[in-house]
């Protein structure tokens, strides 16, 4: 289990850290991706993660210890994850701060652990001026509709043009994600 543990920690080092080919090293050729921003290949998600860390600056990312569960050549983790950028909102810097949970589906294939997919769960998020006192102008009327669980990312993302999915992974759906876990628990027994 100590090999699948830091192989997710591999890949969060990597992806904040822009190490291309280390990231991309975590991931089974097949593997696909499920994030705010990423949906489909690990290799989009990449290649996508390099472009994204070229142009939005620095990551933070802290994270929990991982809860492993192990069934022959498979394994289910599951990773709690806060990640911190400093970004610009109408004309302001501001912290946003995105609590989730990252579920990895790992496989050994030819006596290698790696990820074979990754999904995010939001479970909540903050902004904040970076420097106290300034006002980041927000309408409340921008802010209507846009999830709980992730309602700042998608704000956020917004301002850049950028349109985030209502349909992302959330505490607010708990149906979903009892979904996303029988179907976890059905794949590592198969």
């Amino acid at each position: 289990m100590t090999e699948i543990g830091q192989l997710v920690l591999r890949e969060r080092q990597s992806r904040v850290r822009a190490l291309t080919d280390q990231l991309m090293a975590c991931f089974h050729e097949d593997a696909t991706v499920e994030t705010s921003w990423s949906q489909g290949s690990a290799q989009a998600f990449v290649s996508g993660a390099a472009a994204r860390s070229a142009s939005s600056g620095a990551i933070i990312n802290r994270v929990g210890a991982p809860v492993i569960q192990v069934h022959g050549e498979r394994g289910f983790v599951e990773l709690p994850s806060t990640t911190t950028r400093w970004i610009p909102v109408n004309g302001t810097e501001a912290v946003l701060v995105s609590f989730m949970r990252l579920l990895y589906r790992v496989e050994r294939r030819d006596g290698v652990w790696k990820i074979s997919a990754l999904h995010s769960i939001n479970e909540g998020d903050t902004l904040d001026a970076a420097v106290p006192g300034q006002d980041l102008e927000v309408d409340p009327s921008a802010l209507e509709g846009l999830r709980h669980s992730y309602r700042y990312l998608a704000y956020t993302r917004s301002l850049d043009g950028a349109d985030v999915s209502p349909d992302l992974y959330g505490i607010d759906r708990p149906d979903e994600l009892d979904a996303l876990y029988a179907d976890a628990t059905a794949w590592l027994k198969a």
